[in-house]
């Protein structure tokens, strides 16, 4: 179970270029003032620096429970990446709490990273290695024997419909085929709980697919009854695959519930309009939807028909 209340993290904003000052203006000379950068350095030190911030997360909260997907569902610059990226001890927060299993992750990240697989956007296989010798060294620093770990790549090769591809080099894998290694990296320690970032990013129709089927499996009893958190943009994942949903918005958790709760909260039957009104507010859903039904006049100026 991963259990987040309130977490925010802001970064430093990349300072801005700095504007040369250019010294005979009207007289033909060029060049730096003279004493440019002694006169910065010096107003520096008079004014107290204010380093500005990027909020990336501001409130999110979270609630996965076992055997369930639970889906964090928002637009690019949400901040889901973030928040995952807090939930592996990545980066620390600047406040909230961060439980899985109820275990603190700030307080306590080794043993969290040992109840949870992560699978991130980028993937990170080590391309001369094969997929076996990925899996396998990941095993190995969970603290697997050799012969466990073999054995359980073997077992999740078949899982994941990849025996073909475990002693062939990862260099040169399509999408579908680094997503499958990755995963069974992930599991290869048996987690109670699995988090996924954008997982169907770059995969065709039938990588999409074994992904959902396998999902589904791992959290049955039969698979484990994992704890499953599938960080997306796209509604029609949400839709297809999660028990639950949490919409986040503008680094905020903006509302929680299934997908028909969530179409019933606000009084929509497609789930994208409902996801609009729901991120960006009653405005921007009325905006989206004139948008959608508007008729462009005919390229000869005249009115529409």
């Amino acid at each position: 179970m991963i259990e987040i209340r309130s977490v925010a993290k802001s970064f430093a904003a990349p300072a801005p270029p700095r504007r040369a000052t250019w010294a005979g203006r009207g007289s033909g000379e060029r060049g730096p003032a003279a004493g440019a950068d002694a006169i910065d350095g010096a107003d520096a030190a008079r004014t107290p620096a204010r380093e500005p911030r990027v909020h990336a997360v501001r409130d999110v909260s979270l609630d996965a429970p076992d055997g369930r997907i639970t889906g964090l569902l928002g637009p690019n610059g949400a901040g889901k990446t973030t928040t995952l990226r807090m939930l592996a001890a990545l980066i620390a927060p600047d406040a909230g709490t961060m439980r899985v299993d109820g275990i603190d992750v700030v307080a306590r990240p080794r043993e969290v990273l040992a109840r949870t697989g992560f699978l991130s956007d980028s993937r990170g296989l080590y391309p001369r290695l094969t997929a076996r010798e990925n899996i396998v060294y990941y095993g190995a620093l969970h603290g697997m024997e050799r012969e466990a770990a073999d054995a359980r790549a073997q077992d999740l090769a078949r899982m994941f419909d990849m025996t073909a591809l475990l002693d062939r080099r990862a260099a040169g894998f399509s999408q579908g085929e680094r997503m499958k290694t990755a995963l069974a990296r992930a599991l290869v320690h048996d987690p109670a709980n699995i988090v996924l970032d954008e997982p169907t990013n770059g995969l065709d129709v039938l990588a999409t697919r074994a992904l959902r089927e396998s999902l589904r499996w791992l959290r049955t009893p039969e698979g484990g009854s994992k704890c499953i958190v599938f960080s997306t943009h796209i509604m029609q994942e949400v839709e297809r695959l999660c028990d639950s949903v949490v919409v986040v918005a503008r680094g905020r958790t903006v509302a929680t519930g299934a997908v028909a709760e969530l179409l019933a909260e606000t009084g929509e039957s497609d789930f994208e309009e409902a996801f609009v009104k729901l991120a960006f507010g009653p405005e921007r859903a009325i905006a989206h939807d004139k948008n959608e039904h508007r008729v462009e006049p005919p390229r000869g100026g005249g009115a529409p028909p």
